[in-house]
């Protein structure tokens, strides 16, 4: 076993002498040493409940013979970290929950691993790790909040935000936003649309490093209480069938998530996560490969904000496996992938049903044809922009409009509230990318703005940055080249035509080339917003965002 590095022979009798300072037995030295990697704290809605998660893997993994040892990851909740500098610290920890864990697991010598996360940048940083570490390793996320109800309708935290919109267009009082305020998010639990974390809970599963339902059991059901035992009884089946997360996290798998991030409609930061745990598989992709699964993978699901389906809708539904087995009956998906069942994709699948049609669509009756998410290119973008079209109104699919231009995204959000944007306009938030924020904000806020005062038919937002799982109209982010780097958004003018094609694939901005180049010429960077910290050397060493904005080496 790997752990004899620290249990075994003479010259491991200091080490046995500090595990003895643990608490820990001479049987429970014997067996396998399993790394319990909780992401629990007291500031994450989706997070609080993880000490529950956490007690019943170390409890499946007890039962089924291993020693069990829980370690930290951080999280940061997006939903509170938006809007303001906090944001520029979401992105950045998914680098710092690889890399803590990464170290912890190696400098310990741990057999196995059970990774328990449930938001934003947790899910991808740890399977970075567990690529990274690959020793047997089982995921088992937290689970969704369950929807809430204001006025007899389920609402979640995207309508919370467009809410706030709604009252500075005067369309709401204070007291209705308060209704909303306390009652859109009523229980623990990852926000209850297709937001960034159930969709990379769901692709957990798809990848075939979660066990069934880790992407849709609600947080507050017993259920997830019982998957939780079962990952901690799994991994170790997992180690004595050394399966390792490279065996899983293979190219094919990796066309498997990005066909059923497709079919689901997920989140566009899916886009950013889903490069960068493949880099640390060992395989690349560029983003542009997107397109070609979209145009064959129908999108079968709008859960919110596209839609009025929950999270909790699709776990009634079949869940990820009644999607898949509806994809793979088209022949979009390899079969043959192993996962951490010890089985294939297509032994798991074999017997999911699809228990709701409209919550599910089947493929003869696809909500679109072609997939959720489309990347885009031309002189705004030259490398790639991304959008979630199945987000986006019909009437938004093609549009022109005159550029409205701001340097970040606290004066494009004063704008905006204060009526400054009109219908057809273009808002054009640059130097928020991964180097010019640095870290790459959410523009949850301009873009719930725009959807709250009405103007999500008429006024779409390009950005250097990303979007929230919970935007929702023609929001194009991940603009690359940034404006940081000299990219075309940074030469674009006030009032410049930009013309959005989505279903040609095109952003494009009415100028010359000859014009763009006399732009560029004049150009100056701008000093670094941040100079010293963490953001700093983060902004030193990040990649662009259609390379999954991952770190390299200086």
């Amino acid at each position: 076993m790997k752990s004899d590095a620290v249990r075994k022979g003479m010259q491991q009798a200091p080490h046995r002498s500090l595990f003895n300072a643990l608490g820990m037995t001479e049987e429970e030295m014997k067996r396998p040493l399993v790394g319990i990697v909780s992401s629990y704290n007291e500031i994450v809605p989706g997070h609080m409940n993880l000490d529950k998660i956490t007690e019943a893997v170390r409890i499946g993994v007890a039962e089924a013979g291993g020693t069990p040892v829980v370690f930290p990851a951080i999280a940061v909740c997006d939903g509170i970290a938006m809007g303001h500098i906090g944001m520029k610290y979401s992105l950045v920890t998914r680098d710092l929950i690889a890399d803590s864990t990464e170290c912890m697991a190696i400098a310990h010598q741990f057999d196995a691993l059970v990774m328990i996360p449930n938001c934003d940048k947790n899910v991808p940083g740890l399977l970075m790790a567990a690529a990274r570490v690959n020793v047997p390793t089982v995921f088992v996320s937290g689970g969704p909040m369950l929807a809430g109800h204001v006025r007899g309708r389920k609402r979640s935290l995207s309508s919370m935000f467009e809410a706030v919109g709604s009252y500075a267009a005067g369309k709401m009082t204070e007291d209705d936003v308060r209704e909303y305020e306390n009652n859109v998010c009523p229980t623990c639990g990852s926000c209850s649309g297709m937001y960034t974390a159930n969709s990379m809970n769901c692709l957990t599963e798809v990848l075939g490093m979660g066990l069934q339902g880790n992407g849709t059991i609600p947080a507050v059901y017993s259920a997830r209480i019982r998957l939780a035992k079962m990952a901690g009884m799994q991994v170790m089946e997992c180690l004595k069938k050394n399966i390792r997360p490279r065996d899983i996290m293979t190219k094919e798998a990796f066309m498997n998530a990005l066909t059923m991030d497709m079919a689901l409609g997920c989140s566009t930061n899916s886009m950013l996560h889903l490069p960068a745990i493949a880099h640390e598989a060992g395989f690349d992709f560029e983003a542009e490969l997107a397109n070609e699964l979209s145009e064959k993978t129908p999108n079968l699901c709008h859960l919110a904000p596209a839609g009025a389906h929950y999270m909790e809708d699709l776990n009634e539904a079949g869940g990820i496996y009644a999607v898949m087995k509806e994809i793979a009956s088209l022949g979009l998906l390899n079969l043959d992938c192993m996962t951490v069942t010890g089985k294939t994709v297509g032994e798991n699948i074999a017997n999911a049903v699809n228990r709701d049609p409209e919550v599910i669509r089947p493929v003869s009756n696809p909500y679109s044809a072609t997939g959720g998410i489309a990347v885009l290119k031309g002189n705004i973008a030259p490398d790639t922009a991304v959008v979630k079209r199945s987000a986006v109104l019909p009437e938004m699919m093609v549009h022109e409009g005159p550029a409205r231009v701001f340097d970040c995204e606290e004066d494009a959000i004063e704008a905006i509230k204060g009526g400054a944007i009109h219908e057809g306009d273009v808002v054009v938030i640059r130097y928020e990318g991964p180097k010019g924020g640095p870290g790459m904000r959410e523009m949850l806020n301009p873009t719930s703005a725009i959807a709250g005062m009405g103007l999500d038919s008429t006024v779409a937002l390009i950005t250097d940055g990303r979007f929230s799982g919970a935007s929702r109209g023609a929001a194009i982010g991940h603009v690359s080249p940034e404006a940081a780097v000299g990219g075309p958004i940074a030469f674009i003018e006030e009032g410049d035509i930009i013309s959005i094609n989505i279903p040609e694939y095109r952003l494009e901005v009415k100028v010359s080339d000859e014009e763009m180049e006399k732009r560029k010429a004049a150009w100056k960077p701008k000093e670094p917003k941040v100079a010293s910290g963490y953001l700093s050397r983060y902004a030193k060493m990040v990649t662009s965002a259609n390379k999954g904005a991952r770190l390299e080496l200086l």
